[in-house]
């Protein structure tokens, strides 16, 4: 997990990529469509026909961002959507499982405080949410419909949203990680109509169910494929427990157990110094038993600007017939332009 990234998009010569000003007005208008659903079609009520419809809901939610970012931003921030597959595989489950645990670690705390200040309060956790309910009539639809579910949000929000300031400053990909994800877990407003005053306990795992998703993408160069499918196996656990509670649970956690162990042998991995190995010029082959090292014949990737060579040095002034060298002295500089009597500390040969 501590490894160098591989170039965030690669293959993101020549894509189109929107200045500062149209990446403000497209996150604008995605965060506006996600959030009209919960308060437009009670304003306005002439709008409930289109939110009240299954597609009309999702292209408003979903379509509408998508527009903003492809005419506004450009395809750029998703030039490796599909890059690095088997680093993303390792660096996806790895932080997933690694986050996941922190988050449940932050859960058991803040169960605590709400013991300790009102046990009460936790009674509004069997509350069911509004996405929950409507997908008790058809559990499996929604089950395989998570999978696209979870790739068009980690399209816009690990893709656009976050993947917009990897490629400008990748050096300061925590702090957008970390806005972007807190962005994330906030949309899920549904969570905070639903369980009211203990919504904390539900914001933390989305948070850094997010933060994951966001380093995975930077670890693997913007690879979003895994974490679509990542995202979708966990929204598609929540409802195959409508299903089957228990083996959801099951599936969920074993995951997650995975996952941190795998980000576990990366993070014991990383922190293993490497065994010294016997330089290998390539002209002349390594002695038997010692280990070769065929990546010093390489040049650095094209992502590396290559070093400057250093300026050539000037050439000697020329010496007449007899003058002498002065070897291993320092001669002090005439600054007056007349002869000196300064003798240098050392071997003189004559030429």
């Amino acid at each position: 997990m501590l490894e160098a990234p591989p170039p965030v998009g690669a293959t993101a010569t020549g894509r189109r990529m929107g200045g500062t000003a149209a990446y403000v007005v497209a996150l604008v208008v995605s965060v506006f469509a996600i959030l009209s659903q919960y308060f437009l079609p009670q304003s306005i009520p002439a709008l409930d026909p289109v939110y009240g419809s299954f597609f009309g809901d999702l292209f408003v939610v979903y379509g509408i961002p998508i527009l903003a970012f492809a005419i506004l931003v450009g395809s750029r921030p998703l030039a490796g959507f599909v890059e690095n597959t088997g680093r993303a595989v390792v660096q996806g489950l790895a932080w997933y499982g690694v986050l996941s645990l922190v988050a449940l670690v932050v859960l058991i705390a803040l169960t605590i405080v709400y013991l300790a200040i009102d046990p009460s309060a936790l009674s509004q956790l069997t509350k069911v949410t509004p996405v929950i309910q409507n997908a008790k009539s058809d559990p499996w639809f929604w089950v395989v419909f998570s999978f696209i579910i979870g790739l068009v949000e980690e399209l816009i929000f690990r893709g656009w949203v976050f993947g917009y300031w990897l490629v400008r400053s990748p050096n300061r990909w925590v702090a957008h990680a970390t806005w972007t994800s807190a962005l994330f877990a906030g949309v899920h407003l549904y969570y905070g109509q639903t369980y009211g005053s203990v919504a904390p306990l539900v914001i933390p795992p989305l948070f850094f169910l997010g933060f994951a998703f966001a380093a995975a993408v930077r670890a693997s160069g913007g690879n979003l494929i895994i974490v679509g499918i990542l995202h979708g196996v966990n929204d598609a656990v929540a409802f195959y427990s409508l299903v089957n509670e228990n083996s959801a649970l099951a599936i969920h956690y074993l995951i997650i157990l995975l996952g941190g162990v795998i980000g576990l042998a990366l993070y014991l991995r990383g922190r293993t110094p490497p065994a010294p190995a016997a330089p290998w010029t390539g002209s002349v082959a390594p002695p038997y038993g010692a280990p070769a090292d065929p990546y010093r014949l390489l040049p650095p990737p094209d992502w590396i600007p290559s070093p400057s060579p250093p300026p050539p040095s000037p050439p000697p002034p020329p010496r007449a017939d007899g003058e002498v060298a002065r070897i291993a002295a320092y001669d002090p500089p005439n600054t007056l332009g007349r002869p000196t009597d300064a003798r240098p500390v050392g071997q003189i040969l004559p030429l």
